[in-house]
């Protein structure tokens, strides 16, 4: 059984992907895109205040496991393309009548990395999730 923040997680994604190909519903793509990062942000202060990581990483000794530093090497990649990605959208946003074609490629490109390393991120963390029965 899959636990509820590995579904919600997909489920966010789901949302990211329609965002990303209606690209030209303003509307639409601009408020999912930053609330899927809000919710990226959040998601950990949510795993640490109601989870036990001092038994998981010190008393298990995880901490030491590849596991555990792909994941958080992910979460930081991630973060750091949603700063970049947002700097670029901010440059879309300021010059609508210029010529915004290489901020536009990059823009899109951006997406993509966001897509891959955000779906390897819910990919590992679904992969070290500890079920409360092993718990």
């Amino acid at each position: 059984m899959l636990e509820v923040t590995v579904i919600a997680a997909l489920g966010t994604y789901v949302l990211m992907l329609a965002a990303f190909y209606l690209h030209r519903l303003r509307a639409f793509h601009g408020p999912v895109m930053l609330s899927v990062i809000l919710f990226d942000i959040g998601m950990p202060i949510y795993l640490v205040m109601n989870r036990d990581w001092n038994r998981r990483l010190i008393e298990q000794g995880d901490i030491m496991s590849f596991g555990i530093w792909m994941h958080f090497g992910l979460i930081i990649t991630l973060y750091v393309l949603y700063v970049v990605q947002i700097q670029t959208a901010l440059v879309l946003r300021r010059s609508p009548g210029e010529d915004t074609a290489k901020a536009r490629k990059d823009h899109r490109a951006q997406g993509k990395g966001i897509l891959l390393a955000r779906g390897l991120v819910i990919l590992t963390g679904a992969i070290l999730v500890e079920s409360p029965e092993r718990a």
